[in-house]
């Protein structure tokens, strides 16, 4: 368990509600979310399939969405209830990076300028010399140079030399938190390895801490120190990497698992039950038993009616009554 003292983000019983169309029903994207990231500089994975809430989580650490329930403390402050002055130092210290660098530019705007007014407006940097010598040194961590981007639009660059830039830029106001959204879904395979290898880099030499969000449990167990798995707005199970990924404890962790492909039998065997098709998404968002009781090989009608609270299970934290007996 972490210390209260040592904690970098927390988010404490987090609810977040849409809505269906423009008179249609009310439900939870996020229901009673519960994650903490310490003040050690780590990679915490997100995971989870299409739907899960990911990308609402982490606009609601951003501040783009205001959650109805819970809150959102960094370094033990409540985002939500920030002062003027203190929206700024939040912008500094937390970083976003997005899934598709090329909507992250305008295409009509030279890449330079934005290191200019992220420089002048985060960083309190105002010299011309001093922020051509700031950009240069974080271009040259994410593998460029302040001439290959210099005079360039963003369509001049390829989709991971422009990630590379968004990380640039990111790191030009010395975060301690970055939130990635899916950064490398959609680079080749060999931008993909490149940029994981920069998230490890520059949380060592940064310390900056990361929350990585995916739905590819492969680079998560490259990459992570800590994975929490969500599911229709709930987190069915949290902890290290290692512990979650090589010794899962939820019936749909293990589901995840066996999606992965690969050639040792005998692993396959373990995670082998008969998952059922999911219901409508919308029906799982509305349940007010377990999320995941519809698809559950496991389910009993305890599950139905009761969400099941956390449960320690050795070094992780899992949602499920399996472990409640």
């Amino acid at each position: 368990m972490i210390e209260r003292s040592k904690i970098l983000l927390e988010v404490k019983d987090l609810v977040k509600k849409f809505r269906y169309g423009l008179f249609g029903f009310e439900f939870k994207a996020l229901d009673k979310v519960n994650l903490k990231l310490g003040e050690e500089p780590s990679i915490c994975t997100l995971a989870g399939e299409s739907g899960s809430g990911k990308s609402t989580l982490a606009k609601v650490i951003l501040r783009v969405y205001k959650p109805e329930e819970g809150i959102v403390l960094y370094r033990g402050k409540n985002i939500y209830e920030l002062k003027k002055s203190e929206v700024k130092w939040f912008r500094k210290e937390v970083q976003a990076i997005f899934q598709d660098p090329f909507a992250s530019f305008n295409p009509m705007r030279k890449i330079y300028s934005y290191f200019q007014e992220t420089a002048k407006s985060l960083a309190d940097i105002k010299e011309e010399a001093e922020i051509n010598k700031v950009v240069d040194d974080v271009l040259a961590e994410v593998g460029l140079r302040i001439s290959d981007i210099k005079e360039k639009y963003p369509h001049e660059l390829s989709g991971g030399e422009l990630q590379r830039v968004a990380i640039a830029r990111a790191l030009l106001t010395k975060p301690r938190l970055m939130i990635a959204d899916e950064p490398v879904s959609m680079l080749d395979a060999s931008f993909r390895v490149s940029v994981l290898n920069i998230f490890k880099q520059v949380k060592e030499e940064y310390n900056i801490s990361f929350l990585y969000i995916t739905h590819d449990l492969a680079t998560s167990y490259y990459i992570s120190d800590y994975i929490a798995i969500l599911y229709r707005g709930t987190i069915l199970e949290r902890g290290p990497i290692d512990e979650v990924l090589k010794r899962p404890l939820h019936p749909y962790t293990k589901m995840l698992l066996e999606s992965l492909p690969t050639l040792d039998l005998r692993k396959r065997e373990y995670y082998m039950h008969p998952i059922r098709l999911s219901q409508i998404e919308e029906k799982e968002f509305l349940a007010t038993g377990c999320k995941f009781v519809s698809r559950c090989p496991y389910a009993e009608e305890k599950c139905k009616l009761q969400a099941p609270p956390d449960k320690i299970v050795n070094n992780s934290i899992v949602r499920c009554w399996l472990y409640h007996k």
